[in-house]
């Protein structure tokens, strides 16, 4: 509930990421009100490997369980692709549900996924993606955990495409919509105005996606503004 009314505020709240319990608690500290639990920091700090889809449920699972010891703030959970199809899914969001996490972050990439901020991604079809959308959503026991839905296919399809699949997502139950890798300005005041649900916009320093300031992205109405590898780059 805590997390859902942040939400509903579109405060272009700032969060940034862990990568393991130490670095959430330092987050927690620091006064910030939601804490993201990034697959890209986990596999980096983890395993010493690029973001390629490298860290399995198990992984993820057991770094939920030691965040929640040491965090009351909410969790966002990337789960990248969600190990598998929708019947996977199932298991997936349970057992991230159960660990103590408040919302998931999926994306509509092919396993194994790519940095967002990669290139040569690959997405799968749109139908597909709505799917483990509708899974995710069903699969979830408490109606206020969230459901955060991203699609890369401004990057490989182009702006209109992520558009239309963040319309579907939208319609399929998500509670916050995540375009990855917006390229400008213009495309960034613009997704708010075309899809009515919350928003998350990822800013990632080198990254193809344009760092504006908090105040902006709360005038443009976004609700997340996702620093996710931020402090592990700072580490």
């Amino acid at each position: 509930k805590k997390l859902k009314k942040i939400i509903e505020q579109r405060n272009a709240e700032i969060v940034p990421g862990a990568f393991n319990a130490l670095a959430a608690k330092q987050i927690q500290d620091c006064g910030f009100k939601i804490v993201y639990l990034t697959g890209a920091g986990i596999t980096n700090a983890q395993l010493g490997l690029p973001d390629l889809g490298f860290i399995n449920l198990n992984n993820l699972i057991d770094t939920v369980h030691s965040v929640r010891e040491v965090c009351h703030i909410p969790i966002i959970v990337d789960i990248d692709t969600g190990f598998g199809n929708e019947v996977n899914l199932y298991r997936t969001i349970r057992g991230i549900e159960r660990a103590g996490a408040n919302a998931i972050q999926i994306e509509d990439q092919y396993f194994p996924k790519k940095c967002g901020h990669f290139e040569e991604k690959k997405i799968i079809s749109i139908q597909e993606a709505t799917n483990k959308i509708k899974a995710a959503v069903d699969s979830r026991q408490d109606d206020n955990f969230c459901i955060i839905a991203r699609t890369d296919a401004r990057s490989v399809s182009g702006f209109n495409e992520a558009i239309d699949r963040a319309s579907a997502f939208e319609d399929a139950g998500a509670d916050v919509i995540f375009i990855e890798s917006p390229l400008t300005k213009d495309e960034i005041s613009k997704i708010p105005n075309l899809i009515n649900a919350p928003h998350l916009i990822n800013i990632v320093h080198g990254g193809k996606t344009p760092a504006l300031d908090k105040n902006e992205l709360k005038k443009m109405g976004y609700s997340i503004v996702l620093y996710a590898n931020a402090l592990l780059q700072a580490t």
